[in-house]
């Protein structure tokens, strides 16, 4: 079975480009065509919402199926809907999964004892029943996870990874303003509290270190904060970064640079509002051009980050060998 790190490696190589779509639908985002062939097909608000959601997302898909390696579904915008929501999120990641590309969940799940095994096998791994039926709930490739508790709460999430081949990326240093607040604390050792946090990250991965060099214990780290990424990749060899942050919430290119490592591999780049509704960038653009705009702003982003590897020297293996 090929880790997940593995796997993402191969797509990022196979594509040249560690770009990541983030599915993070509001309603507002949706032409107005799709609202209404969604609404005149179900008959409550919300499954109407749900339906355009899982709709609009379908066609992001196939607009960027060949060029992007993986989307990243926000489960926040689904459950805004309900159970009709979370059928759309499960939709999404079954169809994104069918046309080649990875699935991860934003949920940042975490809790202790059965609770965190519960949440662990909804999205990790398979359900079992009296009967000695199992399957799969939400399939995930890959899920965030807060390491708040502690072990307890990841060690559920890091046994499933093994044994289902799965991944997940655990907040290390965030993208929001306010991380601060908390993960820059200091401890009587001297070290910042995300120290502490990656350290523990990068022990508990490896046991899951694949053929790539990277483990599937992977790590959230914004791309907002350069510095404070530049130190962590050095700080933590073989682990994969999830990166937000580029594009709406301000990071550039050369701010990315930062979480690869010197062979250009180890970090995925998201982006969500700024591919979603790209058409907002197009002059005269519209909601009915937001698939067109959607991929020539994911060619423009992947250019973008190829460009600035190339400029800090991080480029050198990322293609297949003979591309």
């Amino acid at each position: 079975m090929n880790s997940f790190a593995d796997r993402l490696i191969d797509a990022v190589a196979r594509l040249d480009n560690p770009t990541v779509l983030g599915l993070d639908p509001m309603l507002e985002y949706i032409p107005d065509d799709l609202l209404a062939q969604a609404a005149a097909g179900s008959p409550t608000p919300a499954g109407a919402a749900a339906k355009a959601i899982f709709a609009f997302n379908r066609r992001l898909i196939d607009a960027v199926a060949d060029i992007i390696p993986a989307v990243k579904l926000q489960s926040a915008y689904y459950e805004l809907y309900g159970h009709h929501g979370v059928e759309a999120f499960a939709l999404t990641a079954e169809y994104a999964q069918s046309r080649g590309l990875l699935a991860i969940a934003d949920c940042k799940r975490n809790d202790i004892g059965s609770t965190a095994e519960a949440y662990a096998t909804a999205y990790l791994g398979r359900t079992r029943f009296p009967e000695g039926f199992s399957t799969a709930m939400f399939d995930m490739d890959a899920i965030t996870v807060n390491p708040y508790l502690g072990i307890d709460g990841v060690e559920p999430f890091v046994r499933l990874c093994e044994q289902e081949g799965k991944g997940i990326f655990i907040l290390v240093r965030t993208s929001n303003p306010s991380a601060v607040d908390f993960q820059d604390l200091h401890l009587d050792s001297g070290e910042s509290l995300y120290e502490r946090v990656a350290d523990r990250v990068t022990v508990w991965g490896r046991g899951l270190v694949g053929r790539s060099g990277y483990s599937s214990v992977g790590a959230v780290v914004g791309a907002t904060w350069p510095d404070q990424a530049m130190h962590l990749r050095e700080r933590m060899p073989g682990v994969l970064f999830l990166v937000p942050g580029y594009g709406t919430q301000g990071a550039t290119a050369a701010d990315v640079c930062a979480s690869f490592d010197a062979d250009g591999r180890g970090a995925i780049v998201n982006a969500s509002r700024s591919l979603m509704c790209a058409y907002r960038r197009v002059e005269g653009g519209t909601k009915d051009g937001f698939e067109e705009a959607c991929r020539t702003e994911a060619l423009h982003m992947r250019d973008d980050i190829r460009t600035a590897l190339d400029q800090c020297g991080k480029i050198r293996h990322m293609r297949p060998e003979g591309s």
